[in-house]
């Protein structure tokens, strides 16, 4: 086994501040939408909890909006693992392992031919309906916030709602959507821990240093089915 650099920095990045901005708005946004009663002597202009936690969730909204942005922009100019093409499966053989992974993933079989070092194919095109999720997210998001923000770049989503026939409805795709989100990240936390136990290459320390492990000829191979 000999070590690839395949997670550059500007994509661990983005995964950990997406983990930590998803996370933020998950809770505030389940606070938002079901506020708990907190018994207090003071006036509530005064103690302005709720305020706050609408402040924080606006922050994490933005910093989730130019984070994916950013990863976007690196589909484009990052190396061979970070590309967008990944993403899409236009070819033939990424059909082919998309469907061997699942079999490996629901079923638990052995792996017999998966050369992926970066994301597999399966997981590859998980993530790009995962950004068209982000998208959705992003509208809805800010179309509710245009309502009650005066600044410029929100105002830009203020046709979400009337395209989507109100705040209300608005309302509940968002709100949907955090459970999505809260669904994707037990799955894929799952995955991860179930992928560095069979693929031995490095899957969970490879978002935080960048290197995984393969067998000695195996990128040489990959490069050939990817061309």
């Amino acid at each position: 086994m000999h070590p690839v650099y395949v997670w550059e920095l500007p994509v661990r990045f983005f995964h950990w501040i997406n983990a930590l901005s998803v996370v933020t708005l998950i809770i505030t946004g389940y606070l938002m939408g079901t506020p708990p009663a907190i018994q207090s002597s003071l006036e509530a202009s005064n103690s302005y909890w709720f305020g706050t936690i609408r402040l924080i969730h606006f922050i994490a909204a933005y910093a989730f909006f130019f984070n994916f942005l950013v990863r976007i922009y690196w589909g484009f100019v990052g190396n061979r693992f970070a590309n967008w093409k990944n993403f899409i499966p236009y070819r033939k053989r990424q059909w082919r392992d998309m469907w061997e992974i699942f079999r490996v993933d629901v079923f638990q079989v052995k792996c017999e031919d998966n050369p992926n070092l970066g994301h597999n194919a399966l997981a590859s095109f998980v993530y790009f309906l995962l950004f068209l999720v982000f998208v959705l997210t992003v509208l809805t998001g800010f179309g509710l916030y245009s309502a009650s923000s005066g600044a410029w770049f929100s105002s830009l989503f203020t046709w979400v709602p009337v395209l989507l026939g109100g705040d209300m409805a608005t309302r509940n795709i968002h709100h949907i959507l955090m459970w999505f989100f809260i669904i994707f990240a037990i799955i894929h936390i799952y995955l991860v821990f179930y992928h560095d136990y069979i693929d031995w290459n490095g899957t969970m320390s490879s978002i935080i240093g960048g290197w995984k492990f393969q067998e000695e000829g195996k990128e040489e191979r990959e490069k050939e089915l990817e061309k």
